[in-house]
Parts: structure tokens; sequence; C-alpha cells
């Protein structure tokens, strides 16, 4: 049987497949029936006695008064992933931090190089030359190891959602990634940082936004137990924050990694309107746009089993996640689970690969899960793939995946995936007659004359 997609990635498809709203889930629950959100209670309260520890003084402890100040300042060292989730989240952080009294001259940010994490050597290296006191890392991923950096006297934290279930030791942690609607890095950090300050709910709801709609997308509605963000809509509004995601994310995904800027200009804003004045984000933005027009035409390539479209590019921007966010909006069969976008242009002699749960695929019983179809895929080799993937295969949410694997293993890959066999036909069906000619003349070849 003949696999087609349905209609092209930027067109408009007919039938929508009804997805439930992120909110809609089953929500886990204590010993005592209260629910669980968004994290164990015991993570949240570590997380803000975290927070209060660097600014209490010995002698307010000794005198048990609960009222924190800045003269226990210390070098902080904030660690924010790049994208716009990640920075929303260091930016609330930094926020409360300079309300509760600490003078910034004491914060520092220290942002992961292109292609990199901070489990690498050098990040660990490049963090302890910071000499920071105190380490927070937001929406990094997370995996078991050694401590954030190698000096024991320094203490640090995690504030995540991506899947996992180890960390690194010695590190206080706060996880979403087991309890639905899991709430992302930002929305986490909002939820811990607005019980420190009376501002914060109002100062950083913005952010929370900004931060949320980056990784959930622009038409999540906000439901419980999602804070209620109306008056933070109220002042600005939704396509305003929408538009703030596509400028803050731009720099990042160019080749030029530019992430400082924004930054720089997420923290310095005082209204998220001054993030569009930003030159060099609309020419970021404008450069990825350009780039993801350039790239998005590739025609893709399924499965033998269908379950998995893959579409190879050579870019040295970051477009491969949101090609692949587009074409799994829009490819279509009833087979398709997982559109995978491949780039071999981002990091020499590496495949950086994203891959999205196809739309007509959400819903599905039991539900797809990309980090299982993954890894089932490679346990398939009878030899040492699954070793030479390495740690950044497979990384992320269940939703959205990906990796960053050398050429070789990731054909090695493909060839267990089968991409480009034809499908065995089934029993008892009859070939299709010769010149026999399709109704539907919206196809993909069509759309790939365009590019």
């Amino acid at each position: 049987m003949k696999r087609k997609a349905e209609s092209s990635p930027e067109s408009v498809s007919r039938k929508s497949v009804k997805v439930d709203d992120y909110c809609n889930v089953e929500m886990k629950r204590d010993k005592d029936g209260n629910t669980i959100w968004p994290a164990p209670n015991l993570q949240m309260e570590t997380a803000r006695a975290f927070l209060r520890e660097w600014y209490e003084t010995p002698r307010r402890k000794a005198l048990k008064v609960d009222v924190y100040s800045a003269a226990a300042e210390q070098a902080t060292l904030i660690v924010p992933d790049k994208d716009a989730d990640g920075l929303s989240s260091g930016v609330i952080i930094h926020k409360t931090l300079v309300k509760l009294g600490l003078d910034p001259k004491w914060l520092d940010v220290h942002l992961v190089q292109k292609g990199s994490n901070i489990h690498e050597e050098f990040e660990r290296k490049l963090m302890s030359d910071k000499q920071p006191k105190f380490i927070i890392v937001l929406d990094q991923g997370s995996r078991g190891g050694p401590p954030v950096i190698d000096n024991l006297q320094v203490k640090s934290m995690i504030i995540d959602h991506h899947l996992s279930d180890e960390f690194p030791k010695n590190t206080t942690v706060v996880s979403t990634c087991h309890y639905p609607p899991v709430a992302t890095t930002s929305l986490v950090t909002y939820e811990i940082c607005k019980e420190l300050d009376k501002d914060i709910a109002s100062d950083c709801g913005y952010l929370c936004a900004i931060g949320t709609h980056g990784d959930l997308g622009n038409t999540l509605k906000w439901l419980p137990p999602f804070p209620d963000l109306s008056e933070t809509f109220k002042k600005h509004t939704k396509k305003l924050i929408n538009d703030c995601v596509s400028y803050i994310n731009a720099p990042r995904r160019t080749g030029t990694y530019d992430v400082i800027t924004a930054w720089k200009e997420l923290l310095e804003a005082k209204d998220p309107k001054v993030i569009l004045r930003s030159r060099r984000l609309a020419e970021a933005r404008q450069e990825i746009n350009e780039e993801v027009e350039r790239c998005t035409h590739t025609p893709p390539k399924f499965s033998k089993d269908g379950k998995i479209a893959v579409l190879k590019i050579s870019s040295k921007a970051q477009v491969h996640p949101v090609i692949a966010t587009r074409w799994a909006s829009h490819l279509k069969s009833k087979a398709l689970e997982i559109v995978m976008v491949a780039n071999y242009g981002y990091l020499p002699g590496k495949v950086n690969f994203s891959c999205r749960i196809a739309k007509c695929a959400r819903g599905r019983n039991p539900p797809v899960n990309i980090i299982e179809s993954l890894k089932a895929v490679a346990s398939i080799d009878t030899s040492d793939l699954v070793q030479r993937l390495g740690e950044n295969f497979a990384r992320g949410h269940k939703e959205a995946s990906g990796g960053i694997v050398n050429i070789a293993e990731f054909e090695e890959i493909c060839a267990l995936m089968k991409v480009g066999e034809k499908p065995d036909k089934a029993e008892g069906e009859s070939p299709r007659k010769k010149g026999a000619v399709s109704p539907q003349k919206n196809t993909l070849n069509n759309y790939f004359k365009k590019g």
C-alpha cells in the first residue's frame, strides 16, 4: 500500500484531528488524595528554602526572624537553556533574587555553547571558572553523574521538566516530568517564586506565558491546574506573547548562535513590547524564516512500517525542530506516528535531529512515546550501537524528542528503520493498474516543485 501525505505543511487541512486540551488529563495524587502539581510539595518547598538561604544571615537565623537580607550576598550563577522556556525561567529567578534584595552585581549567567550541554567537561569547567557559591540550572534536561561542578562547597539546584529519573549528585532537584499536565520550566519556576514576594506574580506573569507558550504552543488553553493569568493577558495580548516567543527563540536558531542577545533583551525589558523593538532579534527571526522556507520543502521518506517520516536537511541554523513541528501538524497517514527531521549541517560530523508526534497520531491508545520508539529501533541492533549512540540520543520528552549523534550511527538507525523501503503488500491486495491516475490534485510532488 502506498503511503501519501494528503497536504503540504503550509496548507490547511480540511479534516482536523481532535486533540484533548493539554490540561485535560488525570492528575496524580498523594496518599491523602491531594493532587500533586506542578511537582511534589516537598520539592517546591525545598526550592523556596534554597532560594531563601542565600539571603538569610546567621544572626537572623539565631534570632529566628523571618526577614531576609542581602548581607549574605555571594556569587550566584544562573544556567538557563537557550530557548524561550529556559531564558524566561532564568529571568524569573533573576528578578526574584533582586526583589529579595540581592545586588545584581552578584548575579551572572552561563549559556552553554552551540550543540553542547551542562554535562560536558568543558562546560563544567567554564561554570567553575566563574567561582559561584550557588548555581541554578534551568530547563537543561538531566542525567545522572557527578555534581554540576566539582567544587563540593557550591550548592546547586536543577529545575526541569524533561523526562529523567537521574540527576547530578549533591543537587537539589525540582522535576515536573511525572506530574501531568507537565508544567514547563518557566511555569514551575513562576509557581516557586511567586510565593517568595507579593509582586512576582504580576511582575513575571508575562515571562511565565512566554516560556510556556514557547514549549506548549500558542493555542494553549490556560485551564486549571495552570495558574490564572487573565490579568497578564489583559495587559499583554496573546499575539504579543507569541510574537515575543518567536523573537526570543530566533537568535539561538541562527548559525551564529547569538543566545546572549536574547537573554539581555528579555532581562532588560520592562515590558514585552520592548522585545519586539529589538533590531537584532528582528533580523534573527527574518534569517530563520528564510532558512525554514529553504529547507521545509524537503520530501519525506518513510520507514518500512510507515510509522516514522524522515526528512534530511543540511543547515547551519537550528531549523530542524521548527520543520518537524510543521510537518507533524499536516502530514497524515493511518500508520504515521512520528515525524523526524535530521540536520546534517548544524555541527561538523554530527546529525542533530528532532522528532514530533504527528497530529494524526495524537490521542491514540496506547499513546505514542517518541523516546521509547527511538530506543526500540536502536535495540534492534545486535552489536554495540546503543552504546555508540551515547547519552545524547533520544533525549527530551515523550512527545518531543531528538538527539545529537555521529553521522555513521544515524545512518545505522535509518537502516534499522528501513527508511525508503516499500512496505510489504497485504495478502489479497490487488496491484494498482498501470497508468491509473490519482484523483488527488494537491500532492506532495506539486509542493516540492515550489522549492
